[in-house]
C-alpha cells in the first residue's frame, strides 16, 4: 500500500524501489498494476508458496513430537532429528506425505533446525582407531 501512496503523488518507480528498498524488478509491475487497476490491485494477497498441510493443532503436536527427541521414536543411534526423520514421523503420525525439504522448512517454522548425523558407529572405540592410527602411521613413516 506504501507504493500505491508513493505512486499516487506522481514518484516514479525507480525513486519508489529506492524508498520501499526493493527492486526496480517489483516496482514496475507494481506501478502498472496501479496504474491499471488502482489501489485495490497492490493489495496483499496473502502468503505465496502452497498452504500448510498439517492444522494448527498437528504442528503442536508435532513441536511436542520433536521436544521428546527422536530416541523416543526409535532413531537410537544418536539424538538428532534430521529432515528426513521428520519427513517419516509426520508420515507415521498424521499420515501426510512431506519432501525432506518440506520438512525442513517446517523445522524451521517450528523454531527448530535438521541436523546432519555424524556418520559414526555408535559402538566406535576411539581407543582401538587411535591405537590402529599410531601403528599405521608408525610404519609407513
Amino acid at each position: 500500500m506504501q507504493a500505491a501512496e508513493l505512486f499516487e503523488q506522481k514518484i516514479k518507480p525507480p525513486e519508489v524501489a529506492r524508498r520501499l528498498r526493493v527492486s526496480l524488478k517489483s516496482a514496475y509491475p507494481w506501478h502498472q498494476l496501479w496504474r491499471d487497476d488502482g489501489l485495490e490491485a497492490l493489495a496483499s494477497r496473502g502468503p505465496s508458496g502452497s498452504r500448510c498441510r498439517l492444522s494448527p493443532r498437528c504442528l503442536e503436536k508435532l513441536a511436542e513430537y520433536l521436544e521428546q527427541g527422536p530416541t523416543a521414536y526409535g532413531w537410537v543411534e544418536d539424538q538428532v532429528w534430521t529432515a528426513a526423520r521428520v519427513a517419516t514421523l509426520i508420515g507415521r503420525k498424521f499420515h501426510v506425505s512431506y519432501s525432506v525439504s518440506g520438512a525442513t522448512r517446517l523445522m524451521h517454522r517450528l523454531g527448530f533446525s535438521p541436523q546432519v548425523p555424524a556418520r559414526r558407529v555408535a559402538e566406535r572405540d576411539e581407543q582401538a582407531v587411535t591405537a590402529w592410527k599410531e601403528a599405521t602411521w608408525a610404519e609407513k613413516g
